[in-house]
C-alpha cells in the first residue's frame, strides 16, 4: 500500500483570513492526504518545527498579507538549517507573478493564485511529493 502524503498547512504572519486554507485542508483530507493545520498567525519557526515534528512531506502556506517575500524565504532557510529541505514548500495567496518567479528561483514549489482549483493543487502536490520520494529512494 502506498504511503499517505502528510502535509502541513499554515497561515503565517498577521493575516487573519483563513477560509481559503480551511477549504484547501478539507479538499486535501478528502483526497486521502493526512493534513495538519497549524492555525492562524504562525511564525516561520513554529511552522518548520511543526513540519519536522509531524514528519510531513510538504508545507503549504497561505499568504494574503503581502509578506510572501519575507515568509517563504525564511521557511526555506529554516528547512535548510534543520536538514529538512526534503520537505516541499508550496503555497498560495495574493502574490504578484514577478514575485512568484523570484520565489521559484529560491526553491519554493508552485504558488497558486486566486482562482486555482483545489484539484490543481492536489495534483501538483501528489506529483511533486511522488518525485521527491523517488529521488530519496535512489540516493
Amino acid at each position: 500500500m502506498e504511503q499517505k502524503i502528510r502535509i502541513l498547512l499554515a497561515k503565517p504572519g498577521l493575516d487573519g483570513h483563513d477560509r481559503g486554507v480551511k477549504v484547501i485542508a478539507a479538499a486535501f483530507r478528502d483526497a486521502g492526504f493526512e493534513v495538519i493545520y497549524t492555525g492562524l498567525r504562525q511564525t516561520a519557526e513554529t511552522i518548520v518545527e511543526a513540519a519536522i515534528q509531524e514528519d510531513v512531506d510538504a508545507i503549504g502556506m497561505s499568504i494574503l498579507s503581502g509578506a510572501h517575500m519575507t515568509l517563504f524565504p525564511r521557511v526555506l532557510e529554516l528547512l535548510k538549517e534543520k536538514g529538512a529541505d526534503r520537505i516541499l514548500l508550496f503555497g498560495g495567496g495574493i502574490i504578484p507573478k514577478e514575485d512568484m518567479e523570484k520565489l521559484k528561483k529560491m526553491g519554493v514549489g508552485k504558488l497558486f493564485a486566486p482562482g486555482a482549483t483545489t484539484a490543481e493543487t492536489i495534483e501538483y502536490v501528489k506529483k511533486a511529493v511522488g518525485e521527491r520520494r523517488k529521488e530519496e529512494k535512489i540516493l
